[in-house]
């Protein structure tokens, strides 16, 4: 009996952590990192507020800022 399955492709991207090769499949639980540690020191940095998502500014805020000012 032939085995007619298709062949399996992961896909490799880049780690946003270290730039190496990264396999973006199920069988890789970090993905999209490359490794558990790449993972871990992205986090880290995002706890730390090393990361920061920039806010937009309300009209509200922006009436509170420009009196402020005066």
């Amino acid at each position: 009996m032939q085995d007619h399955s298709k062949p399996v492709y992961h896909r490799v991207v880049k780690c946003p952590r270290c730039s190496g090769d990264s396999i973006y499949a199920p069988s890789n639980p970090s993905r999209p990192f490359c490794s558990e540690r790449c993972k871990n020191i992205d986090f880290g940095d995002w706890a730390s507020e090393s990361f920061r998502v920039p806010a937009s500014t309300t009209a509200d805020e922006m009436d509170i800022s420009e009196n402020a000012l005066r």
